[in-house]
């Protein structure tokens, strides 16, 4: 199978160069998978037979200066082209680095030791795709699988397991049985991993598509309560409670919250996704069914305080992080004073309001109630009205359609005016008019 790739002059020169001398040279990594997936290509990996030194000899303004053969050639948009050299692994005792690192002399001995059957493919200098391991039907089912023994290759580097994971959330992808299998039962080696590269991984499935489906997935398969332990005791917390709107426990609303943020930054989705991480510790149910979290957003600030620490935050954002979290209770009115606007805008930060209003309509969607439910009293559009189309169509005996439109558009404009945006008074206008 040769593929069509619109190939920048770069890569074509080091294909060629690379033949011109009588060495192998092969493209693979994730840049074969986006192009059967019709993705944007960015990054170009090669492997070959050449060793570094002889790398460095065919392009002398490479760089070269890690012990895994990998030569970086300078690219125009700051990230170099890598080339490595065929290389085999022996024992990972730290679950994270091998032991010994021998040259390869074949290209399957380098496509063995990948991670994913998808991104152990590989492309010739005439772009004909080499799939050993049946990456390309794991394409067309959508599968995440790792290359033979999942084991294996989650003893080679734990932090494959979360890779997996990020890669189905950034796909849409399911992961296959044994590799989930594999992934549960070597959950507790991710705490062998450097807490950054934890972090970037999280970050990354955080910023994804599928960021909620992905965290419940990280759930599954037991790496969320090794890298977020407080958002464990969240889930089964209820919060059902009469005259409120919540419909889930805790835990699932603070997931359905995540899956309604439409901010991409990574340090907004996971304060969304922890922003009620403190109601579990300020519980209360009182013997009418009533059920309180007072206080619970302080909670939640000193827990995301600590997680922030603990994932070694740069300090702006661990500002950020704890600001949306520990304000994410705030409302606004018509009635509010121009000193308690300033307070809100000074509490969460001018630059961090388009991301606090991404979190605070995620928290309210994710409860089951309407997006724009935290501004009270005054309505802010036809939206907020207590009334809805369904209300019009119902009392008008219309269809869908402009009229009713219309007659939204005529009661919220009464509403401006002074009217009381309760429901009966609303349905009540709505009968007197015609049009």
């Amino acid at each position: 199978m040769r593929l069509k790739l619109d190939v920048p002059e770069k890569v074509r020169e080091i294909l060629d160069k690379f033949e011109g001398a009588g060495y192998e040279i092969y493209i693979v990594g994730g840049v074969i998978r986006d192009a059967i997936l019709n993705k944007p290509l960015y990054d170009w990996d090669f492997t070959t037979n050449a060793t570094p030194e002889q790398i460095l000899k065919l392009f002398p303004d490479a760089f070269y200066d890690n012990k895994f053969g990998t030569v970086g050639i300078k690219n125009g948009d700051g990230r170099p082209y890598e080339i490595t050299t065929y290389r085999t692994e022996e024992n990972y005792t730290d679950n994270r680095h091998p032991d010994k690192i021998a040259w390869g002399s074949h290209l399957q001995e380098d496509l063995l030791r990948r991670d994913f059957t998808i991104n152990a493919l590989a492309l010739d200098h005439k772009f004909e795709l080499i799939d050993l391991f049946d990456g390309l039907l794991d394409l067309k089912n959508k599968l995440i699988r790792a290359v033979g023994n999942p084991n294996d290759r989650f003893g080679e580097d734990a932090l494959r397991m979360m890779r997996a994971i990020r890669i189905g959330a950034q796909l849409g992808f399911t992961i296959e049985q044994a590799t989930l299998q594999a992934i549960q039962a070597n959950a507790g080696k991710i705490k062998q991993i450097a807490v950054e590269r934890v972090k970037d991984e999280l970050f990354k499935l955080l910023a994804s598509d599928y960021a909620a489906d992905g965290y419940m997935l990280l759930r599954g398969a037991g790496l969320a309560e090794q890298i977020l332990p407080e958002m464990e005791e969240t889930f089964g917390v209820e919060q059902k409670s009469p005259g409120r709107h919540h419909m889930y426990d805790v835990g699932t609303h603070s997931v359905e919250s995540l899956r309604f943020c439409v901010s991409l930054d990574p340090v907004t989705r996971l304060a969304t996704l922890i922003h009620d991480v403190g109601k579990a510790k300020t519980q209360r149910i009182f013997p009418d069914g009533r059920i309180t979290f007072y206080n619970h957003e302080m909670e939640s600030a000193r827990i995301a305080e600590n997680m922030a620490t603990r994932l070694r935050f740069p300090n702006e954002e661990k500002d950020k992080f704890v600001r949306l979290v520990r304000w994410h209770q705030f409302t606004v009115n018509e009635d509010q004073t121009d000193s308690a606007i300033r307070r809100i805008l000074k509490n969460v930060g001018l630059t961090n309001m388009p991301d606090m209003l991404a979190l605070r309509v995620a928290d309210r969607l994710g409860g089951g109630a309407r997006a724009t439910s935290w501004r009270q009293k005054q309505p802010f559009s036809i939206q907020d009205l207590k009334i809805n189309g369904n209300d019009v169509m119902k009392m008008k005996k219309l269809k869908p359609g402009p009229k009713v439109g219309k007659y939204l558009e005529i009661i919220f404009a009464k509403v401006e005016k002074g009217l009381p945006n309760e429901r009966e008074i609303l349905l009540g206008e709505l009968n007197k008019l015609t049009l």
